[in-house]
């Protein structure tokens, strides 16, 4: 068998390995048949240079979409032997289409952790240099870092610096590669030692003290410290010179802490807990809707809790909100089917269910044969959390709070309507009906008893089967949620829809 061998420029030469691989794939070398030396590095005595082409009508090399930043990520693999590893990969992909997608296979094991490690080192790269300042007769400032990386991902990471720091003039030094960045390109130059980077600058004692002052002894772990910044790294920290008396010193700073009286809250602080105690809601009372204590009485009809639920002030998602989405249906229905919180049409109209996941939730009713003008339809969340994106309101998930305080408004609605059936669409609703965290695998369409006359249905929310990605998973969920509504039917009969 012919030895070849394919030249590279540096250690993790991407595209002179993808150039070369290419070419052997068409010559039909086997991944035996080849090496790789990058940059001073001489060839084996017999191996002979790669042909300058390949023969005409060679077959291309096809690869999957993931391969090529799966590669480049094994290239800048400290191991020796990365160049020929990353070749026999793409060698076995001609033939094995799906290699990628065996999780089993020992090449795509070793593949998948040469791609963690290398992945871990940018990201250490990105978290421990430490940029100096020295003066330059030419360039004025000039900040120079030393840093020690594993493996060879100057070149992998040095775009990340240079979106970073654009409007600096930086040099990162490292063993066997530097990059210097002049404000407009990356210049990748030879290997350096540490006595060629600056030892301090001026702004290192103000970093050091800062460094020191947000110390926090009480949640020092020293075991999961140095496993997310081992000990290479330290000397070329100014910080880490801190680190060993700090960690000393710890015990008795955590003492310290304990014995000091805690600081006096801000004014400001005072009226968020004064408002929020005077506003907790109670079963006998509703909550303080105008925020001034003046609690009214408890609701006797849906209607009178909807005019009251207008102006709840019990937690701060009123604020945002265009107005309080209440529940909808006749008072004696059967069945109260509870959502998470109104969405962004819901809050704008007034009414729960109306949307995109409202439609879905009609269609499956109808599917059903269930008449919702005979159903209860609320939301365990009777305002909308959103976060705005330009012009959009995205969906915020509610916290534990705010489902606690408004839980008060879905007992009262719960005892109000009595009804035979309480459906929980998605997690958020079952949490907030059995006031316990609750997953939807464990407890899906199964009745739960509540008490001697309510059951309880626990479902998936319709927004979950829009969100899903294709087309046959959405098929699937949404049978699986009309037999969820079917079930619905069977137990409460007088949903049936008209014929």
């Amino acid at each position: 068998m012919v030895m070849y061998n394919a030249p590279l420029a540096y250690p993790a030469d991407f595209d002179g390995w993808r150039k070369a691989a290419r070419l052997a794939l068409e010559l039909g070398v086997e991944p035996e048949g080849i090496g790789f030396t990058a940059g001073e590095e001489a060839p084996g005595l017999f191996a002979e240079p790669l042909p300058d082409a390949a023969p005409p009508g060679a077959r291309q090399p096809t690869v999957p979409k993931a391969f090529p930043d799966l590669a480049r990520r094994i290239v800048c693999h400290a191991d020796a032997d990365r160049f020929v590893f990353a070749y026999r990969l793409l060698f076995r992909l001609q033939t094995e289409k799906t290699l990628l997608e065996i999780a089993s296979d020992p090449d795509v094991i070793r593949a998948g952790e040469m791609e963690k490690a290398v992945r871990r080192d940018s990201h250490k790269m990105k978290a421990f240099v430490r940029f100096r300042e020295v003066e330059d007769a030419e360039i004025g400032r000039h900040f120079v870092a030393w840093f020690e990386p594993f493996h060879h991902v100057v070149e992998l990471t040095a775009p990340f610096f240079a979106r970073r720091f654009a409007g600096m003039v930086w040099t990162i030094l490292t063993p066997e590669r530097s990059v210097h960045w002049n404000g407009e390109e990356l210049a990748f130059l030879p290997g350096a030692t540490r006595d060629m980077a600056p030892v301090g600058d001026d702004m290192e004692a103000l970093w050091l003290t800062y460094y020191a002052s947000i110390f926090n002894p009480a949640r020092l772990k020293v075991k999961a410290m140095q496993a997310e910044m081992p000990k290479k790294y330290w000397a070329n920290m100014p910080e880490t010179a801190l680190i060993k008396p700090l960690v000393a010193g710890a015990e008795a700073a955590t003492r310290r802490m304990l014995e000091t009286g805690p600081t006096l809250p801000s004014l400001r602080h005072d009226k968020q807990e004064e408002r929020r105690v005077m506003n907790l809601p109670r079963m006998e009372k509703t909550p303080d809707l105008a925020g001034a204590g003046a609690a009214e009485e408890r609701p006797s009809s849906i209607a009178e809790a909807r005019e009251q639920a207008a102006h709840c002030r019990a937690c701060p998602l009123w604020e945002p909100a265009t107005q309080t989405v209440f529940g909808k249906g006749p008072d004696d229905a059967p069945v109260i089917f509870v959502g998470e919180q109104p969405g962004d049409q819901e809050d704008i109209a007034g009414e729960p269910f109306i949307g995109p996941a409202g439609k879905v939730f009609d269609q499956a009713l109808a599917a059903a044969g269930v008449d919702r003008a005979q159903a209860y339809v609320t939301n365990a969340v009777k305002h909308f959390k959103f976060e705005p994106r330009g012009k959009r309101r995205i969906h915020a998930k509610p916290n534990m709070g705010e489902i606690k305080v408004c839980r008060w408004w879905l007992d009262l609605e719960r005892d109000l309507v009595r009804p035979k059936l309480i459906v929980a669409l998605g997690a958020t609703a079952a949490q907030a009906v059995l006031g316990k965290t609750v997953t939807i695998r464990d407890t899906r369409s199964r009745l739960i008893d509540l008490d001697e006359r309510t059951k309880l249905l626990v479902t998936v929310h319709p927004s979950y089967i829009l969100r899903l990605p294709d087309a046959v998973s959405k098929e699937r969920e949404t049978r699986a949620f009309e037999a969820d509504m079917a079930l619905v039917l069977e137990t409460v009969p007088e949903l049936a829809a008209a014929a």
